[in-house]
């Protein structure tokens, strides 16, 4: 049975909450995986893991329990990656969805930006969510979602 993991410690608060109603919704399990505690509503198909403090550990924890079909939440493009490459879904919290034509071009945009950055440039931040983001977010939710609603009969 397919689960949603979500690299929660940078998930913003609206997407966890789309995310909570569909596990409520639907019944699909939603494991939030994160350095810190998160409170989550009392249900028993949502779930939080909190993991140590350190490098990458949520997402090494994410990577190590997920399964192929499984669907991550994160905007980490080397995570995203590694769920690819383990036959997952990757999912980004403003509704990006990372697949095998995609990833690599991701990581390359990714790599150059980090080099600009540490060579001195400003790059700025990411902009804020926006409502378009929140809705294809949803949208690719619901498609992952229905999938999963067929496997399961």
């Amino acid at each position: 049975m397919n689960k949603i993991w979500v690299d929660a410690d940078a998930c913003p608060v609206v997407v966890r909450d789309i995310l909570f109603r569909a596990a409520e919704r639907t019944g699909v399990e939603v494991a939030l995986v994160a350095n810190q505690f998160i409170r989550t509503p009392a249900f028993a198909k949502i779930i939080m893991l909190q993991v140590e403090s350190g490098f990458d550990v949520a997402d090494n924890e994410i990577v190590r329990r997920c399964q192929a079909g499984d669907l991550v939440i994160t905007s980490d493009i080397p995570l995203a990656d590694e769920v690819i490459t383990k036959g997952g879904h990757a999912l980004s919290s403003r509704g990006e969805m990372f697949t095998k034509e995609n990833i690599k071009s991701r990581l390359n945009i990714r790599d150059f930006m980090d080099t600009m950055r540490s060579s001195g440039i400003q790059t700025g931040g990411p902009a804020p969510l926006s409502q378009a983001d929140r809705q294809q977010f949803a949208n690719h939710l619901d498609k992952w979602l229905v999938h999963w609603q067929r496997a399961q009969k």
